[in-house]
């Protein structure tokens, strides 16, 4: 009899774990902080430099690479968080945040994107160092995902470090504009008022249920909705930086108040105290008369359906994404604190939190490179967001425990191994896949400088 596939890799797994019974089942208190974080730092340090690329074929502008397998490749939402992390190296060696480095390759990662918008808008979410013009758009940009809503947040950030001086964009601030149109004519629910992704294509977290293999336009991702809030105020910070007309600057905060009210509305779930994707996937309201039972009527016109969409109850770290962007009310952030950070039956893990839950049935800790694997593993920039969401409403003593388990992690990887990888087997710490990693798991170091009392350099 054939088993299948994912039953093997989940009886390897459990092999594994009875193999390494010896590791502690919790990462450490903190009591090795200091010991990891010099670690961390001194490779850090040491390899941050292979991160810079210069302009090479169809990008122009010198830029960033998430490292490893991506060493030739410039991401979307990788470049702006490898950004915020070597901000904090920099500033951490003693130099300004502003300092060359830090502002040449970030601003270039910018203006490569925007180098390669369409007259409408579409602009790509990644480039190879050797693509040939053009090659990097899809064939059918009106059915497919579009660089994540983060080029105005990388925008911002950068400007901030400059002391509010965003010249080096208005050149390009209406290709921009045109990227934002783009994603409100494409890509956003008039009922619900929330954006959705195009398909499943190269949505950051690759493989989360919510999205993955779902039809067209359906996911009202979470993921994708705090993403897009951030970026709308930090276009309305842009256009204020640029001494656009008011109304210009009005509008995007208009619109992101719109958006927060909108997941408020139908992302937070009351029952389970936490937020969610939601499935835009129903059938449409008619006033069609059909032919039913011998009689013609129309179908569910005693009681059509007085909803927009249906929560997804598929618990995903990205739930507090709406904490790190500060779209949760304070009573809903306690909630979601409380009943699912260190809930070890869900999310909560030794070593952070969970990319899914542990009672999802599609839970699963396997090796997987495309799509990348977000069904359990950990990933340092989940640990991240959710240190940042916890530092946001005054949990300094959970985001002190998140930053123990992500130094423990990262240490230990350094320690063993040489190098960090993508993702972690949450209750081990042991590397899952892809040595050599380094992208946002620096941001471990602004979780350091923050516990340390230094200089913290965050994003916008």
């Amino acid at each position: 009899m054939n088993t299948p596939p994912r039953l093997v890799s989940r009886l390897i797994a459990a092999a594994f774990l009875l193999a390494v019974g010896s590791i502690p089942v919790r990462a450490q208190s903190g009591d090795d902080f200091d010991k990891y974080a010099a670690i961390i730092k001194q490779h850090a340090y040491h390899d941050y430099k292979g991160m810079f690329h210069q302009p090479v074929g169809v990008l122009a502008h010198p830029f960033i690479t998430p490292g490893s397998v991506y060493a030739n490749q410039l991401w979307d939402w990788d470049s702006w968080l490898m950004d915020v992390a070597l901000g904090q190296i920099v500033t951490d060696q003693g130099a300004p945040a502003n300092n060359n480095d830090a502002i040449t390759f970030g601003e270039g990662c910018v203006l490569n994107f925007l180098d390669a918008a369409t007259s409408d808008g579409f602009i790509p979410i990644l480039f190879a160092a050797d693509d040939k013009p053009g090659h990097y758009l899809p064939d059918e940009m009106a059915t497919h995902n579009m660089h994540k809503p983060v080029l105005a947040q990388h925008a911002a950030f950068l400007t901030r470090l400059n002391n509010n001086n965003a010249e080096w964009l208005r050149p390009q601030f209406p290709k921009l504009q045109a990227f934002i149109a783009n994603y409100q004519s494409r890509s956003w629910n008039k009922p619900t008022g929330l954006y959705f992704w195009q398909d499943d294509l190269a949505i950051g977290v690759d493989n989360d249920p919510c999205t993955f293999f779902r039809p067209p336009g359906s996911s009202g991702s979470i993921f994708l909705n705090c993403l897009m809030y951030k970026e709308l105020q930090s276009m309305a910070y842009l256009a204020d930086c640029l001494k656009l007309p008011k109304d210009t600057a009005d509008k995007y905060r208009r619109q992101a108040d719109d958006l927060k009210a909108a997941i408020q509305e139908n992302c937070w779930d009351e029952r389970d105290g936490f937020y969610y994707s939601v499935d835009l996937n129903l059938l449409p309201i008619t006033n069609k008369p059909g032919h039913y039972f011998g009689t013609t009527f129309v179908l569910h016109k005693g009681h059509p359906r007085d909803y927009s969409c249906l929560i997804q109850r598929i618990e995903v770290w990205s739930g507090f994404m709406a904490m790190w962007a500060g779209i949760a009310t304070p009573e809903q952030a306690k909630r979601m604190v409380a009943e699912h950070l260190d809930n070890q039956k869900t999310l909560g893990a030794p070593y952070g939190v969970r990319s899914l839950s542990k009672m999802e049935k599609m839970y699963g800790l396997y090796v997987s490179g495309n799509p990348s694997n977000w069904h359990g593993p950990i990933w340092g920039i989940s640990n991240y967001i959710v240190f940042r969401g916890l530092l946001n409403y005054g949990f300094d003593a959970e985001a002190t425990d998140m930053s123990n388990k992500t130094v423990a992690l990262f240490g230990r990887d350094y320690e063993k191994c040489g190098a960090l990888h993508e993702y972690y087997n949450p209750d081990t710490g042991e590397p899952i896949n892809n040595i050599g990693f380094q992208d946002w798991n620096y941001l471990v170091l602004n979780m350091i400088a923050w516990r340390e009392k230094r200089a913290v350099v965050q994003e916008f």
